[in-house]
């Protein structure tokens, strides 16, 4: 019989070496799982049907690595997605786990962090670019305060934008056709994270130099945490054409970042999500930046790569339903007939007075019913599997 959720290379499915790779530790508690090597990864992922896999520069090559350890690390990596078909869609920089990044790295007080962190990206985006990489993806994991007496975010803005400026730059002069996207947190490691939402980061890629070159790298959790709508940001980033990656995980809400299973939570959120995606037609990669339970050993990582793929196939299908199930589209077709998609138009004095002049009946508009709880309860039905 056939599995219809079974994940194919068409769906496009990309996880991190960091997120498979993930050894279980947390603050409170040490490794439960022993490390697997990036190639180890690329042949499992292979094996599950994902499509690639994308990575930090140290994910795969160590701080100080000598340039001929470096040489053979990537040589072999690149064998390993040779002889398994697999992609590195996305590559990024890991700027918040050495200690020099403690006051963050792009807007640090320190110039001498700042510049570190600059020749680390650099390196960084010439490997990503040497992998194929497409996209390169900026958090700011490191880049807040717990002291705002410290510094005035204006100047920590400044920094951002002054670096952001110079690597589009760098791309442009290495002719790397590379795009980057900026990943937004409200909080976590720091107190408080500079440009928390996609709207803030939204916002600030329109006073960059080449904001043609940069979008938003959304990611589920991330909007979850403050109990943002995740679905809602992912729509404003499509609506202005700034989608150019996705993080998609679990997450409840009010919670540190989980980093769950993909639609381990908040099934209905994760359905609009899924149905948003395929709707619109977007094509990037669905990347999956979560990790297994800490229970786990490593075929329970494999457990839960595979969790994820098929999580979100089973909501593709269900979206399918959403779109062919006669009732809830005929509810639909009756909000659809109250919308008057031109009745507004450009601004001319002659619409102006249209307006004015038009009849409304406010009454009977506030009294007419809009079938909104009948809609939800057939969504909630069809995602319960008796529709």
């Amino acid at each position: 019989m056939t599995d219809f959720y079974q994940p194919r290379l068409e769906d496009r499915f990309t996880f991190g070496l960091w997120t498979v790779g993930n050894r279980g530790r947390d603050p409170f508690g040490e490794a439960v799982r022993p490390a697997l090597s990036p190639v180890r990864i690329v042949e499992k992922l292979a094996a599950l049907g994902a499509y690639g896999v994308n990575l930090h520069d140290n994910d795969l090559i160590p701080i100080g690595a000598a340039p001929a350890q470096r040489d053979r690390m990537v040589r072999e990596f690149k064998q390993a997605l040779d002889d398994h078909n697999m992609k590195v869609p996305m590559a990024t920089t890991n700027l918040f786990y050495h200690p020099i990044f403690k006051d963050g790295a792009f807007t640090a007080n320190d110039q001498a962090v700042r510049k570190y962190a600059m020749r680390k990206t650099m390196d960084a985006i010439d490997l990503g670019h040497e992998l194929g990489a497409g996209v390169y993806v900026f958090w700011g994991g490191r880049e807040g305060t717990e002291v705002d007496a410290c510094r005035d975010p204006r100047d920590a803005i400044k920094r951002f934008r002054e670096c952001l400026n110079f690597l589009c730059e760098y791309v442009v002069d290495n002719g790397y056709g590379m795009r980057f996207a900026l990943e937004a947190k409200p909080n976590e490691p720091r107190g408080d994270i500079y440009l928390p939402t996609t709207g803030s980061m939204l916002a600030f890629i329109e006073t960059l130099e080449h904001p043609e070159m940069v979008g938003v790298n959304p990611e589920y959790a991330h909007e979850t945490m403050p109990g943002l709508n995740f679905h809602h940001a992912v729509a404003q980033a499509l609506e202005c054409g700034k989608l150019f990656h996705i993080d998609l995980n679990g997450q409840k809400p009010g919670k540190y970042d989980q980093d769950l299973r993909f639609g381990s939570e908040d099934q209905k959120g994760c359905f609009f999500l899924v149905k948003l995606l395929e709707d619109s037609g977007w094509d990037g990669p669905r990347h999956f930046d979560a990790h297994a339970y800490r229970t786990e050993d490593e075929e329970g990582v494999w457990d839960f790569a595979r969790g994820c793929m098929r999580t979100y196939n089973i909501l593709k299908e269900k979206a399918r339903r959403f779109n062919a199930d006669p009732e809830i589209q005929g509810i639909l077709a009756g909000i659809r007939a109250t919308d008057g998609a031109d009745w507004l138009g450009s601004y001319s004095r002659e619409r102006a007075e249209r307006l004015r002049s038009d009849s409304i009946d406010i009454e009977q508009h506030a009294l007419r019913g809009l079938h909104y709880e009948k809609l939800d309860q057939l969504t909630t039905e069809l995602l319960l599997g008796i529709r």
